[in-house]
């Protein structure tokens, strides 16, 4: 153990020593405990990868096959770890080719620190060979940028980046480092930033706030219960449980909080929002008190704000402070760290059941299984389903393996289907939809949890934005597994067109290159399927395989996902068909 904590400590606070800024930039690294990193090198960024090649046996780079790939990679990594995702580029396009993924981050609050090269500080503002302002294009996008145009400030900003990234709400830090600061020496030493002054990124949870929400909350005859992803950035999971167990209290989850509780749980009623469950979104309209635990009431949850939830009383658990009242005026706002507001709630909290209340809930599920789960499922159609293509991968997977999705119709069907037993296993593109998210997103995850399975669920639209990232995958022989489900359609755009602009199917179908042929051609191991009897055997060749896998399914053309909440309309208008 004492060899361990030397291990750790050793580049934390050590005596000062003369070594150039590209070396900095690697021990502050390391110094916060980084062991792989996602990137591309070029001309500005070059003498920090000179360096990381001298301390490859310590820290790992990955080589993606763009920088987006890069930010995804390390966002996929953040997710399914909760350690900080690391991505680094060079300057000019190379930057600018981080931002999607930085953008991503920062609306669905993800660790990451991102370094990019610069040019020279005498260059800058003169347009010089591959110079963009990347500060000023990604300051919208970031949770704080900075940059460095001496050697000195290196290790002071290095652990601020590390700090802001993942204190309080997370998100994405940008670092950029001009050419003459990486060559520059200095003497250096490191500590670890621990607060900045006027940055509070946990605010205070008032005591009277909480039991103002547990009175609304014990009063309550129809309470309901919505949880986002601060459950799980909050590490409040089994708080979250107790509460939920001790009130009964049935509780929705957005896309970003699936898999705090597992799906099986009999208070878990499923998902909210534009593809959500049937009984959530109506009943949302319908309960007296609704409480909101790290959710920002995003448009796609809400439907029509003017219609949203009027005849309940609102509570609030946010740790983001602009979060509060934006969308949703509430009525109790409790700030703070979701694991402690939660364990200060629960003694105040009487038991209870709702066993009336809970039966509306089955009643409507019923309804929505009749109408909609039960031909996702086990459809009567010839043709293959997306829904059956996820029953079968929960049958082989026993609920264990994570899930990372692009962007569509896929992505719903997965959130909507997947079985989770465990926490941190739904990885998506959520706020900002990205579409290219879930092949190089899947790379990290797999990378920052080896022993779990992840299958990244994709579209065949989707899958191309950033299909070259099957090269990092037999480059770096990560045995990640993807599953492609065909359409030959973008198919949510298609729906739209379907049920929206009279089937003019506009620049929405598409013809598609031979998947597996290109698979092959990275050395990757792949199978198409396109009729039912084929789907059991090929899910079972894809679990048991121990290196990278491929797997094309040709699903139905014009199959929609139900429900659906129009755009512009009320939560409880939402259609089953």
């Amino acid at each position: 153990m004492e060899t361990q904590i030397v291990k750790q400590n050793q580049y934390l606070e050590q005596p000062k020593e003369r070594i150039s800024g590209s070396e900095a930039v690697v021990r502050c690294l390391l110094a916060e405990g980084v062991d792989v990193l996602y990137g591309y090198p070029g001309g500005a960024i070059m003498p920090v990868y000179d360096e990381l090649y001298k301390y490859q046996d310590k820290i790992h780079h990955v080589l993606t096959r763009h920088e987006q790939g890069a930010t995804h990679a390390a966002q996929g990594y953040a997710r399914i770890s909760g350690k900080v995702g690391v991505a680094i580029a060079t300057s000019g396009p190379g930057a600018t080719n981080l931002i999607t993924g930085i953008a991503d981050a920062q609306i669905d609050s993800t660790p990451m620190v991102c370094i990019t090269g610069q040019v020279a500080s005498h260059l800058l503002g003169t347009d010089a060979f591959q110079e963009t302002d990347i500060i000023s294009i990604s300051t919208p996008v970031t949770k704080w940028n900075c940059q460095v145009t001496k050697a000195s400030e290196i290790p002071k900003v290095m652990a601020k980046a590390f700090y802001i990234a993942q204190s309080g709400r997370p998100g994405p830090v940008l670092v950029d480092i001009t050419k003459d600061a990486q060559f520059e020496e200095f003497d250096f030493q490191y500590k670890k930033c621990k607060n900045i002054r006027s940055y509070s990124p946990i605010p205070i949870t008032e005591k009277s706030s909480v039991e103002a929400a547990a009175n609304l909350i014990n009063a309550a005859k129809k309470p309901m219960i919505i949880w986002g992803q601060g459950i799980i950035l909050g590490g409040a999971e089994e708080e979250f449980k107790a509460v939920i167990e001790k009130a009964g209290i049935p509780s929705a989850w957005t896309i970003m909080g699936a898999s705090a509780l597992p799906t099986a749980h009999c208070l878990n009623i499923g998902m909210v929002g534009m593809h959500g469950n049937y009984a959530p979104n109506v009943l949302t309209n319908q309960c007296d008190v609704l409480i909101a635990i790290g959710m920002r009431f995003d448009d796609r949850v809400t439907g029509d704000l003017n219609r949203y939830a009027k005849q309940a009383k609102i509570i609030h658990f946010e740790i983001d402070p602009a979060e509060v009242d934006k969308n949703v005026k509430t009525d109790v706002a409790v700030l703070g760290d979701a694991k402690e507001s939660l364990k200060e709630l629960l003694p105040l909290l009487k038991t209870n059941k709702h066993t009336k209340w809970h039966q509306k809930f089955k009643d409507l599920y019923a309804i929505e299984f009749e109408e909609v789960i039960q031909e996702d499922l086990n459809p009567t159609k010839e043709g293959l389903s997306m829904g059956e293509v996820l029953k079968e991968i929960n049958k082989q997977t026993k609920g264990e393996a994570a899930i990372v999705s692009d962007v569509g119709q896929h992505q719903m069907i997965a959130c909507r289907y997947a079985e989770f037993k465990n926490t941190r296993s739904n990885i998506t593109s959520g706020g900002l939809g990205t579409m290219g998210f879930a092949l190089p997103a899947a790379i990290g995850a797999k990378m920052a949890a080896p022993d779990r399975e992840v299958v990244a669920i994709i579209g065949d639209g989707g899958y191309q934005m950033t299909i070259q990232e099957l090269g990092t995958i037999f480059q770096s022989k990560v045995p990640v597994k993807i599953v492609v489900l065909n359409n030959e359609f973008l198919g949510m755009v298609r729906q739209w067109q379907q049920l929206f602009f009279d089937k003019r199917y506009a620049s929405t179908e598409m013809t598609n290159p031979d998947f597996i042929t290109i698979a092959k051609g990275y050395h990757i191991e792949a199978t198409r399927v396109t009729k039912r009897e084929e789907l059991t055997d090929a899910v079972s060749n894809m679990i048991d395989s121990k290196e990278a896998y491929f797997l094309e399914v040709c699903v139905e053309k014009e199959n929609n996902v139900f429900p659906m909440v129009p755009s512009g309309a009320s939560i409880s208008e939402v259609k089953l068909r």
